[in-house]
């Protein structure tokens, strides 16, 4: 295969009173990290420049751009998506850091949709602050499949010790019944049996799906779901040759480290997945937006006030969030080449 290119990868700046910019300045330190990718931070230069003062980091350089086209080859760019002045104070939630986090997204995914950018790696955000700006905003996720015009995403945790989707993300418990419909279980089998193929290269992968209930309805006792809506869903999807098994009791599941044997698990709501996988890969795990034409990971972790300003934050979920950005592009591309011939099915007639 041919050499894999640099991929341009926009980094949006987050909620500025929390965590993300000082896990993005820690992570962009490594000058090594031009040699992936080219990193442009969407963003505020006086906030990058205030935080470089408090992690004292004066060596570290960034550039200026004014669009994508005037990104620099040797360090990180940054985007100024507002000139004004803004009062940065570590730690504390404010209806004003939902503005500023909001626009930068905006802008990050405008740059993502129009094809300046190969993928966006995104910053914790406080959805709370955002909502006194936009009413509507849901989350990261549901933010940027809108915005890109997408029918069908899904939320992913990745990390070594699993990979985990959500049939349903961010909603209150009371309504998930409802929306845990036989049609929508299929389209996210369906979703991550591809995702694993095309972004991951996994040929043949296998996918355990969790029921609803308490011990998956156990036969019906506790529920009618697993039976009569995963059930089908599962089956369906087993007869078009994808490896997929369960409902599975979902308590059970990882303290009995049956992940180990399966390439992606499929919940069926936010806690019911999320409880195992942080438990096995907090601070290490990487949240992935599947299902879309464009690529957008983020940090496994919130905006943790509490640790903003301190110099204590690790940087490693955010680092893995822009490598696994980057594996993505590559694997993308080698399957986009691996299946661009196939070999054609030829017939020979038996006369000469």
């Amino acid at each position: 295969m041919s050499e894999r290119p640099t991929f341009t990868i926009g980094i949006t700046i987050g909620d500025m009173n929390g965590i993300g910019p000082e896990v993005i300045l820690k992570t962009l330190e490594d000058n090594r990290i031009m040699h992936y990718c080219q990193p442009v931070i969407y963003g505020s230069s006086k906030t990058l420049s205030y935080y470089k003062k408090m992690l004292d980091m004066e060596d570290f350089s960034f550039h200026i751009a004014k669009d994508t086209s005037q990104l620099s080859r040797k360090h990180p760019s940054v985007m100024n998506c507002w000139q004004e002045e803004v009062n940065i104070t570590p730690g504390d939630s404010s209806s004003e850091m939902g503005k500023y986090a909001l626009i930068a997204l905006e802008k990050a995914t405008d740059d993502l949709k129009a094809g300046h950018l190969d993928a966006i790696v995104t910053a914790p955000v406080n959805k709370f602050n955002i909502q006194q700006h936009e009413p509507n905003f849901r989350g990261q996720t549901e933010y940027i499949t809108a915005r890109l015009e997408e029918t069908d995403s899904m939320m992913i945790l990745a990390s070594d010790a699993a990979v985990v989707g959500l049939v349903t993300t961010h909603v209150p418990l009371r309504d998930v019944t409802a929306l845990v419909t036989p049609q929508k279980v299929e389209s996210k089998i369906r979703l991550m049996d591809k995702m694993l193929r095309k972004d991951m290269l996994i040929q043949k992968p296998r996918i355990a799906v969790f029921g609803l209930n308490p011990h998956a309805g156990d036969n019906g006792l506790l529920g009618h779901e697993d039976q009569e809506i995963i059930q089908p869903a599962i089956e369906t999807c087993h007869k078009d040759g994808i490896l997929v098994y369960g409902p599975y009791p979902a308590d059970g599941f990882f303290g009995a480290g049956h992940q180990r044997r399966f390439d992606g698990i499929l919940a069926m709501y936010h806690d019911q997945g999320l409880v195992g996988f942080k438990a096995l890969s907090f601070g290490a795990g990487v949240n992935y937006t599947a299902g879309l034409s464009r690529v957008r990971t983020s940090p496994d972790h919130g905006t943790a006030y509490d640790l903003a300003g301190k110099n204590e934050a690790s940087p490693d979920s955010f680092r893995s969030a822009l490598f696994m950005a980057i594996d993505i592009l590559g694997n993308r591309s080698d399957y986009q080449e691996m299946h661009r011939n196939p070999l054609r099915r030829q017939s020979f007639s038996s006369e000469r």
